[in-house]
């Protein structure tokens, strides 16, 4: 099995750096609409000759435009990608823990982190009755897994393991990094767009309105900028979707239980919801939307039951069906919040 993750986690990898090399394209296309629904507005100034006239000069512009986003996207990229790790505590509320703090729970990380040569990473926790996980970290030495406090107050040993495993794996297949490098780049066009959807409600006078091609320039330019946000939505869905795919094989790989991964998933379902943005909640272990449909089609992640059912289908394991809670009083047993019955 560890032959086929590793085959798996190569074209994951090259997939997603295929995927990463868009983004700029994407930051060309919205700017070159931004600069058409500028024209259209007459903020920047049109030929007074035809349409295809005005969309030449708008390309034209791109010459300098591009180079001086990109400018302006580096020195952004440069600071999230340093304080990547910070910004995503404050987001989620997460805090660094020590081994004599969460022994237990240390123990299963570092346990895991040996058996495949790896440096421990840091353990954070999030105070909160949901239950999730996530990895994060850019390179060695930097990497961390978050766990959720309901997370580790519900799942028994062996289930904490697998979540833990799987977290491990997205580090050792580094789509940690991808996906922290995906989130930043979504950003940089989230704000492209959010400018463009901002200005065309705000808008007023101001511009000169003589152009006779402004209405299509800006019908133009907001077809350019919906493709282009819809594309990076579309992309970091792919990146997150395939991933997980892969950490759910590779728990079970290395703790070779898929039994306790699946009833991990079970008992995860339906209460993972932690209040982050977007870019953020891409990498917890589940992210499902409220509700069906159209919601489910563009979620960052394949639903439990699909996951569930690979792993039943290729990792040997058995669903239990869906999880029913204890009863009301229950309480994990006295002097650990790891609970140790199976």
């Amino acid at each position: 099995m560890a032959v086929g993750l590793q085959t798996h986690i190569w074209a994951n990898n090259t997939r997603s750096v295929v995927l990463l090399a868009t983004f700029p394209l994407l930051m060309i296309l919205m700017l070159y609409g931004v600069q058409l629904i500028l024209m259209g507005f007459g903020f920047l100034p049109g030929t007074g000759k035809g349409l295809d006239a005005d969309m030449a000069l708008a390309a034209s512009w791109l010459g300098w435009t591009v180079p001086a986003a990109f400018v302006i996207a580096a020195i952004w990229f440069a600071i999230s990608y340093f304080g990547s790790q910070a910004m995503i505590d404050v987001l989620t509320g997460a805090r660094k823990v020590e081994r004599k703090t969460e022994p237990e729970l240390y123990n299963l990380l570092e346990n895991l982190a040996i058996s495949r040569g790896l440096r421990t990473p840091t353990l954070r926790i999030i105070e909160t009755e949901s239950l999730n996980a996530y990895a994060s970290g850019l390179h060695e030495g930097r990497y961390s897994v978050t766990v959720t406090r309901g997370l580790m107050r519900t799942l028994n040993r062996a289930e904490l393991e697998a979540v833990l495993a799987h977290e491990l794996t997205h580090i050792m297949a580094k789509d940690v990094r991808t996906m922290v490098i995906a989130s930043i780049f979504a950003g940089i066009v989230s704000v492209i767009a959010e400018m463009v959807f901002r200005g065309l409600f705000y808008v007023r006078g101001g511009g000169r309105r003589d152009n006779k091609n402004a209405m299509p320039l800006i019908l133009i330019g907001v077809a350019f900028a919906v493709i282009g946000f819809s594309l990076a939505i579309v992309i970091r869905m792919m990146l997150s979707r395939t991933r997980e795919y892969v950490a759910d094989a590779g728990a079970v790989d290395l703790t070779k239980n898929p039994d306790a991964m699946i009833s991990a998933l079970r008992k995860i379902e339906g209460r993972s919801g932690i209040n982050a943005p977007d870019e953020v909640q891409q990498m917890f272990l589940d992210n499902q939307p409220d509700g069906n449909g159209l919601e489910n089609l563009f979620a960052s992640h394949p639903t439990i039951q699909k996951r569930i059912d690979a792993l039943v289908r290729y990792g040997g394991g058995r669903d239990p069906g869906p999880w029913v809670p204890a009863p009301a009083g229950w309480t994990p047993q006295a002097g650990s919040s790891v609970p140790i019955a199976g």
